[in-house]
C-alpha cells in the first residue's frame, strides 16, 4: 500500500528561514516607479454645416458637459476653427472620437474630431 505525500505547498515569505550559511544571496528590493499612461486630447474641428445645436448636444452626450461648458467649447470651436472637449487615455479618446463621428454621420453632418497626443 503506497502512502500519498501531501500537496507542495510553497512557503510563506515569514516561513522561509532566515539563517545566514554564508552560500545567501540578499536580493534588494526596489521600488517600481509607474509612469501614468499617456494622455490625448479630443478636438472637434469647426465646418460650415453642422448646426451649432448639434454640436452643444454632443459636447453634452459624449463628454458629459452641461450646457454652459458646451456652449463655450462650441464658440471656441466656431470662432477658433477648432476647439478641446476633453483629455483621456489613449483608447478612450479613441472611442470618443468614434462616438462622435457615428453621430455625426447618422445626422447627415460633416462634424470632425481627432484625439491628439498632449506633449
Amino acid at each position: 500500500m503506497a502512502t500519498q505525500q501531501p500537496p507542495y505547498r510553497p512557503a510563506s515569505p515569514d516561513q522561509i528561514s532566515h539563517e545566514d550559511d554564508g552560500n545567501s544571496v540578499v536580493m534588494e528590493r526596489r521600488a517600481q516607479k509607474i509612469a501614468p499612461p499617456p494622455m490625448y486630447q479630443v478636438v472637434m474641428l469647426n465646418d460650415d454645416f453642422t448646426p451649432m445645436e448639434f454640436v452643444i448636444m454632443v459636447l453634452q452626450e459624449f463628454f458629459s458637459k452641461d450646457r454652459e461648458q458646451a456652449t463655450q467649447i462650441m464658440l471656441k470651436i466656431h470662432l477658433d476653427g477648432r476647439g478641446v472637449c476633453g483629455v483621456y487615455t489613449r483608447d478612450i479618446a479613441a472611442t470618443k472620437v468614434e462616438q462622435v463621428l457615428q453621430a455625426a454621420q447618422q445626422a447627415g453632418h460633416p462634424l470632425q474630431a481627432v484625439s491628439e497626443p498632449i506633449e
